[in-house]
């Protein structure tokens, strides 16, 4: 109610005047997950797939490390402090928590669902506790409910839908798990929000049985009625607007270089990941190969083992690395690389209402123009046609008039009301964006770097250990009398 009460504090002074200069320039029983399903018809979607640069592409490293530089992850990592304070997790009175993925097999499609488990201490609730299944869909249904009610706050985004091609993509656990988690956090971003979380969707999304979410779902706006918005929005995006605050074009102009830069890292990730993976297949080869080289060179043998075994335990900590990137970094860039398409739509959403607000401010001055300027001609002419008296036929039309202006008037101080309340909302709800897109890639890198810290001490240790066994062994046989 805080971030509310401060989007009304602004009023912007109204568009008209009396001058006519004033114109601005359905449940089935649950069964266990099959470990492939591939074969199965599916109403799910899939990613595309996904873009990565060529291998062409290099970079560099602009420090080379020396042995002075503490690289333990105690001096460097962890002593690292958020600037930002996080929040108090005991000033949270709503928890939500998205699990237990069940697979619905029927004779039209096989679809998930997952359970959602609320705990709230919030009065508004009728229980403390509560625990739905919901799918898919239903997370849809709930973003397009917040974004037709909150049109110009920034929502983040779903996981996109899944679209089955051929043999390639698989109904699997992988990407069960990846969309729970996905939806896991989509939900807890609006629990956070101080707005979307307050609003009868969501709660009815928390606590509703499945019949009443359906009931609920048939409320919502029609297709004809989606399709008459989907139309207006169109035409004030080819009318546009003439007179944007400074302050919206800069944050057009900072989505756009947002979307550039965080599209570019998603794009370098997922070829760090590719190529990653790629290595430790082949680092996965050497191992067996060592290990039956050893089996028939005796005067090698030991030497042989040992790399094979510390090439297999550097194998086990190149999966971690790579799990953690594909699991926790990929994830979070990806998650703001679809972000950027929102920011853009919200933007484009209050541009639509500043271009409905220019088009009626735009009508309010022609029909003052119009009443102005009442020719006597056309009153003389409808006078000599209807055999009224030109002073009646006049009167007749400035209250038609007067009746279109004042109806124009009104519906004008509406749109005022409503552009005011969307720039205040936007206002506000890109600040609070930003700080937490800021915090959340803040972390992602510092674990990435904790992770990656540890991930080569942990090699070094192995082959440190290798090196050191190898020239204790040497030692040893210098020291051999073979006399």
């Amino acid at each position: 109610m805080k971030l509310l009460g401060a989007m009304m504090q602004i009023k912007r002074p109204r568009f008209y005047s009396d001058s006519n200069n004033s114109v601005p320039s359905e449940k089935s029983p649950p069964v266990s997950i099959p470990a492939d399903i591939s074969g199965e018809m599916l109403d799910l979607d899939e990613d595309d797939d996904l873009e990565v640069f060529s291998k062409g592409t290099s970079l560099t490293d602009g420090n080379s490390l020396n042995p002075s530089t503490q690289t333990s992850p105690a001096s460097m990592i962890n002593q690292y402090k958020f600037q930002e304070e996080e929040e108090d997790a005991d000033a949270k009175d709503l928890f939500v928590t998205v699990d237990n993925p069940e697979s619905h097999v029927t004779a039209i499609e096989t679809y998930i669902t997952y359970r959602v488990v609320t705990k709230t201490t919030r009065s508004e609730f009728d229980s403390s506790e509560f625990e739905v299944r919901r799918r898919y869909q239903d997370f849809l249904w709930l973003r397009g409910r917040l974004e037709e009610a909150h049109p110009t706050l920034i929502i983040h985004p779903l996981p996109e839908k899944f679209v089955m091609k051929g043999m390639v993509e698989r109904f699997n656990e992988d990407f069960i798990e990846n969309r729970r988690r996905a939806l896991h956090r989509f939900l807890n971003r609006i629990a956070e929000h101080p707005i979307f979380s307050s609003g009868d969707d969501f709660k009815i999304f928390l606590t509703a049985a499945p019949g009443e979410l359906i009931s609920h779902k048939k409320q919502g706006a029609g297709f004809l009625s989606r399709m008459g918005e989907t139309v207006r929005a169109v035409a004030a995006s080819v009318r546009g607007v003439r007179n944007r605050p400074d302050e919206f074009t800069e944050m057009l102009e900072y989505s756009e270089a947002f979307s550039q830069k965080i599209s570019a890292l998603h794009k370098v990730t997922q070829r760090i990941s590719k190529e990653q993976r790629e290595y430790l297949e082949e680092l996965k080869e050497c191992g067996p190969t060592l290990a039956l080289w050893s089996s028939c060179e005796e005067a090698l043998a030991e030497p042989l083992r040992c790399m094979a075994d510390s090439l297999d335990r550097c194998c086990q900590e190149t999966e971690e690395q790579l799990k953690h990137i594909n699991d926790e970094l990929i994830p979070d860039l990806h998650e703001y690389v679809l972000c950027t398409d929102t920011l853009k739509a919200v933007l484009r959403r209050r541009d639509n209402i500043q271009a409905d607000l220019e088009a009626k401010a735009e009508a309010l001055a022609s029909k003052k123009t119009e009443r102005e300027s009442e020719s006597k001609v056309l009153s003389l002419a409808w006078d000599s046609l209807v055999g009224r008296s030109p002073e009646e036929v006049k009167q007749h039309k400035l209250h038609k008039l007067n009746g279109q202006i004042k109806e124009i008037r009104d519906e004008l101080e509406k749109l005022e009301d409503r552009q005011e309340w969307a720039n205040n909302a936007l206002r506000s709800d890109w600040t609070r964006w930003k700080k937490i897109m800021r915090t959340d890639l803040q972390s992602a890198f510092i674990d990435t770097a904790d992770n990656n810290v540890k991930y080569y001490e942990k090699c070094l240790a192995i082959w440190e250990s290798f090196l050191h066994s190898q020239r204790a062994e040497a030692e040893g046989n210098k020291n051999v009398d073979y006399s």
